[in-house]
C-alpha cells in the first residue's frame, strides 16, 4: 500500500512538473509570423532599393574619381575629384559637387556645380560590371554619356560629350578614401 502511495505520490509530481513546464514553453514560444508587409513597407523597400550602388567610381584619368551617394527617393548627392587642365588649374586637384542627381532604377543622372567655368553632366545607367562579389573592382559600372561644358568669358559655352564606362573600386580603396 505505501508502495503504490508512492508511486501515485510520484505520478501526480511528474504530471504536476510536465504542466508547468509545457506552460513555461508556451510563454516562451517565438511569436507567430508577421503578416505580410503593407504597401507602404514594400514602397520604402522600393526607395532604399538602389543604395548599393552608393560609392566611388573611376573617372577618366587615373587618380581621378567620382563618389555617389544614393538618399532616399533616388536622390543621389556626391562629387567629382578631378586634376584642373585650364591654364590657371593645371595639376591642381579640384572638387566638383553634385548640384543635382537622380536615380530611377537603374538609370543615374547627376550635374556638377562649375568649378573654373567647367562642369559636367552624366546621363546612363548603373549595371553589373565584371566583379564577382560587392566587394570586387567593377562590380557596379557607370556606363553612359558624360558632357564636359566650358564656359569662356563672352559666356559662350563649348560642350565635349563621350561614351564612358565608369568602373566602381574595390571596396577595400571606397573604405581607405572616405
Amino acid at each position: 500500500m505505501n508502495q503504490l502511495r508512492a508511486t501515485l505520490i510520484a505520478a501526480v509530481f511528474v504530471a504536476a512538473f510536465t504542466f508547468a513546464a509545457s506552460a513555461q514553453d508556451a510563454k516562451t514560444a517565438p511569436p507567430k509570423a508577421a503578416k505580410p508587409p503593407s504597401s507602404s513597407h514594400e514602397a520604402q523597400h522600393e526607395v532604399k532599393a538602389g543604395r548599393e550602388y552608393s560609392g566611388m567610381y573611376s573617372f577618366l584619368n587615373e587618380g581621378e574619381f567620382v563618389q555617389i551617394t544614393v538618399e532616399d527617393e533616388g536622390s543621389v548627392t556626391g562629387f567629382l575629384s578631378r586634376y584642373g587642365e585650364a591654364e590657371g588649374d593645371k595639376g591642381a586637384f579640384l572638387e566638383q559637387y553634385f548640384r543635382s542627381g537622380k536615380l530611377d532604377g537603374n538609370k543615374l543622372t547627376f550635374t556638377t556645380e562649375t568649378v573654373q567655368s567647367e562642369w559636367f553632366e552624366f546621363k546612363g545607367t548603373v549595371e553589373r560590371g565584371e566583379g564577382k562579389s560587392p566587394g570586387d573592382e567593377a562590380y557596379y559600372v557607370l556606363k553612359g554619356t558624360l558632357t564636359d561644358s566650358t564656359s569662356d568669358g563672352a559666356k559662350k559655352v563649348n560642350t565635349h560629350s563621350q561614351e564612358v564606362a565608369l568602373k566602381r573600386f574595390p571596396a577595400e580603396a571606397s573604405a581607405a578614401k572616405n
